[in-house]
């Protein structure tokens, strides 16, 4: 008798559990469709807050960004096509503006890349394009049109450099050593020596060597001897230093 009590409670504990396995089934569907719904019934709000705020969107950079930054959560981006919902909602579409300003950032990477090398601050080109447009650039629609640029391939992207972000326009790998060199020069003003490598970086002129030759070789340092001592000048870091300056 104690046998079969124990084959009984077998099959039902193994029924049961089959039954909670169902219902935790159901509950994960019925909590997954409510999430789902929720996340349907934001994006409506979305596009009626995108309505209602159309001008401010297409006009303020810091409004356009905070919009942004409420659609990254739900899954839409209204940079993704010029006939979507969005393109229409916002006029110009977005995806317009950044197109349009992701060429005007390339045609000033190019036609300065024989004096910086393919290397330039984020601040720079936005002085430079505001100066050009009618309505300022603002410095965080920046790296959102570099990023579209990635897709063309040619290396472009954005690098931190001591406190300056910097657009690369060129495939050239550079390793932490190349970024701890650039720092350097941020902090020395865009001129460095080759002492300044050895005492503040703690290398030897094998490893400085090889850093500076690609610098070099690339056009994003220039080098100029006085009395024996190589002096390393950095015209991307040079120029946003002066900008520092004037601004202060």
């Amino acid at each position: 008798m104690s046998h079969r009590r124990r084959g009984v409670g077998v099959g039902r504990s193994g029924a049961a559990k089959k039954q909670f396995a169902k219902k935790a089934d159901e509950m994960k569907a019925t909590s997954l469709q409510s999430a789902l719904d929720t996340v349907e019934k934001l994006r409506v709000k979305l596009q009626e807050f995108a309505k209602d705020h159309q001008t401010e969107i297409q006009d303020d950079p810091a409004f356009r960004q905070q919009f942004l930054q409420m659609c990254a959560p739900l899954g839409v981006d209204p940079l993704v096509s010029r006939r979507s919902f969005w393109s229409k909602t916002l006029g110009v579409g977005m995806g317009d503006y950044y197109f349009e300003l992701a060429v005007k950032i390339a045609e000033v990477c190019f036609a300065t890349r024989s004096k910086n090398g393919g290397i330039i601050a984020v601040s720079e080109i936005q002085e430079i394009l505001s100066r050009n447009k009618k309505k300022k650039v603002h410095k965080g629609d920046i790296p959102i049109a570099v990023n579209k640029l990635k897709s063309l391939g040619g290396g472009f992207r954005i690098m931190e450099i001591g406190t300056t972000s910097m657009i690369v326009s060129v495939p050239t790998e550079l390793d932490s050593d190349h970024v701890q060199v650039f720092s350097l020069a941020e902090s020395g003003e865009g001129c460095i020596t080759t002492d300044d490598i050895a005492t503040q970086l703690g290398w030897n002129q094998e490893r400085a060597d090889r850093v500076m030759k690609l610098l070099l070789s690339e056009g994003m340092a220039w080098e100029d001897k006085y009395h024996g001592v190589s002096f390393y000048w950095f015209p991307s870091v040079w120029k946003e230093q002066r900008q520092a300056e004037l601004l202060s």
